[in-house]
């Protein structure tokens, strides 16, 4: 297992982080997974082994349970907690009041407490907003951040689903300020769907915050166990819950270029999607969750593969996005601009 620090920070987080949006199962998220205590036990041992250091989950993955199988499951594996990052994430709904969702202060406040408490844990390593409230003002959310870890309840914060444009306001104020700033964010990026090459790539890059891909196998698409038309094993994710949205067209032919790719080494296409990512230089992390210990090995052996300059290639023309303004004037107006060698 390779290591990245943590955004610009000096923490060490593994280059594969454990999804545990499959644990518990409750509500909406039996769709995703419904993993008891034991399976969830046995996954996370076996990350753990594998050297992975880095937990991610969230308060409204199966209404908080899977935070709390997250818990006892970090406790079960006799590790110590100084061993593992624990990452979270608040905004979502998590009950029926009108203040029960959102980046407010108040929610915040209210959501780390209720996740430490179901983590059984007393800090929690990285606190995530995990969407874009379009009420509350972002100075609010900064500052709300700030307070968190001048109170010791989280070390670091970052961010998930937010546009370009705010995220480089919430640093501004961070920075005018002297407050805590995002030191990572969490974004849909897969070979099926790189569109935070556009303008999110650029914010990773200039204010050098580490990339934590969420469903790097497009919501079990790239796994290579689905057809064109959208059939595949029933009782999947994707049958069903179709999510998230891609160009399946576009997909499909990556698909078909992994499938190449990975019977030539003896790999499964799911293998040969993560390594793609794990290829990117601005991925610091890739979030993988399991249903079982097997498909958790088979994703694990993705850091071992390296694919050649040529094979990158193929993959990076197959999966090309196509022209968007100002993208493309950007690039015709620069393009007898001096380039500087790396």
């Amino acid at each position: 297992m390779r290591y990245k620090s943590l955004g610009g920070t000096g923490l060490l987080v593994s280059e594969i982080c454990l999804g545990t949006m499959t644990f518990g199962g409750a509500g909406f998220w039996t769709a995703i997974g419904q993993l008891d205590q034991g399976t969830a036990d046995s996954i996370v041992a076996r990350a753990l082994d594998a050297g992975v250091n880095f937990i991610d989950t969230a308060d409204v993955y199966s209404e908080g349970l899977s935070e709390e199988i997250t818990g006892r499951a970090m406790v079960n594996s006799g590790r110590k907690r100084t061993d593992i990052v624990l990452a979270t994430k608040c905004t979502g709904g998590t009950g029926k009041g009108v203040n029960d969702r959102g980046s407010s202060r108040g929610h915040i406040m209210d959501a780390v407490k209720a996740s430490l408490k179901r983590l059984n844990t007393d800090y929690i390593d990285l606190y995530q907003i995990h969407s874009q409230d379009e009420l509350t003002p972002v100075e609010e959310t900064v500052r709300a951040l700030e307070d968190l870890v001048q109170q010791g309840h989280v070390r670091y914060v970052g961010v998930s689903n937010w546009a370009a444009w705010r995220i480089m306001k919430a640093l501004g104020i961070a920075d005018k300020h002297g407050w805590a700033r995002f030191s990572t964010m969490q974004s849909y990026y897969t070979i099926a769907g790189r569109d935070l090459e556009r303008e999110l790539m650029h914010v990773l890059t200039e204010e050098k915050l580490g990339l934590m891909v969420w469903s790097p196998l497009a919501g079990g698409l790239l796994s290579g166990k689905y057809n064109r038309d959208g059939s595949g094993p029933e009782g999947s994710r994707r049958v069903n819950f179709d999510f998230p949205p891609v160009n399946k067209d576009r997909a499909f032919d990556a698909v078909d270029v992994m499938r190449e790719i990975g019977d030539s080494m003896g790999v499964s296409v799911a293998r040969i999607a993560l390594a793609w990512l794990l290829h990117q230089k601005h991925v610091m992390s890739v979030i993988i969750g399991a249903k079982s210990v097997e498909q958790l090995d088979d994703n694990l052996a993705a850091v071992d593969i390296v694919l050649s300059p040529e094979q990158l290639e193929k993959l990076d023309k197959v999966s090309a996005l196509p022209p968007e303004y100002p993208g493309w004037m950007i690039e015709r107006q620069n393009a007898t601009s001096p380039k500087l060698k790396a």
